[in-house]
């Protein structure tokens, strides 16, 4: 039986010590990385290809959510950090489990065979939504930047500099200062997540950032569209209309 790869990834080197000196205890596994922060991880990951990675998510440079966002190829995840707002997010990202930190013996075992478990078997994330649905934290405070990956590099795209969210099926198109990107996520997530002070859905496929609405303009006998300051136009719903209004006091 091949031994299950592991790498741990986590800013605090007494946390990685001890993922380390638990797994002593778990027979046919080979910690083949540690790394200190989201990049280097991110670059681990993507040569060395693991079974399982144990994350941290509050990290320098690029979180453990972040960096599992842009992966292409994803191991199996077990999140480990002192902030629970993060477990949702965790789970829509398919891991196999989110422990909290000071986590006892018992507990981190307990994720660990779960993961091998799953990995020796082959089987997909089998937990029902019900129960995620039930570790439904609060909402964490609204993102601040959106990391996406473009070939081969990972930019990070503060919100101050997003002009507008589009939506593309199961994609979003990010607009922003330099550019555009697409990434794997829903307008949902943006409309909830970004600065509600900031951003408004103005349409059912975009999210626009106020600061970037040059005018509004009639379009037809009841709608309109929105002209930013790039030159962009962008149709606004009734109910997009209603919400400028409001948040604007026009």
């Amino acid at each position: 039986m091949e031994k299950i790869k592991i790498i741990i990834i986590d800013d605090e080197t007494p946390a990685r010590e001890l993922v380390k000196h638990y797994l002593k205890e778990v027979d046919d596994i080979e910690v083949i990385a540690e790394c200190a922060d989201g990049f280097s991880g991110l670059k681990s990951i993507s040569t060395l290809k693991p079974d399982l990675v144990f994350l941290d998510i509050q990290m320098p440079r690029l979180t453990g959510i972040e960096l599992v966002e842009v992966l292409t190829e994803k191991p199996e995840i077990i999140f480990a950090t002192a902030y629970d707002q993060f477990a949702l997010r965790a789970f829509e990202l398919n891991a196999v489990d989110y422990i909290m930190k000071p986590y006892e013996k018992r507990r981190f075992l307990e994720a660990v065979k779960k993961a091998i478990d799953k990995i020796r078997s082959g089987a997909g994330n089998n937990v029902p939504a019900n129960q995620l649905l039930a570790q439904k934290p609060e909402l964490p405070a609204p993102v601040n930047r959106i990391v996406v990956r473009k070939a081969n590099s990972i930019n990070i795209i503060p919100v101050d500099q997003v002009r507008y969210v589009e939506a593309q099926d199961d994609y979003v198109m990010i607009y922003h200062a330099t550019g555009k990107a697409l990434k794997q996520q829903t307008m949902k997530y943006y409309e909830e997540n970004l600065p509600k002070s900031d951003f408004v859905r103005i349409h059912r496929t975009y999210i626009v950032n106020v600061a970037e609405i040059k005018q509004i303009e009639p379009y037809g006998k009841d709608n309109h569209v929105a002209v930013l300051n790039s030159g962009d136009k962008l149709p606004v719903s009734r109910s997009g209309y209603k919400q400028l209004r409001e948040d604007l006091g026009f």
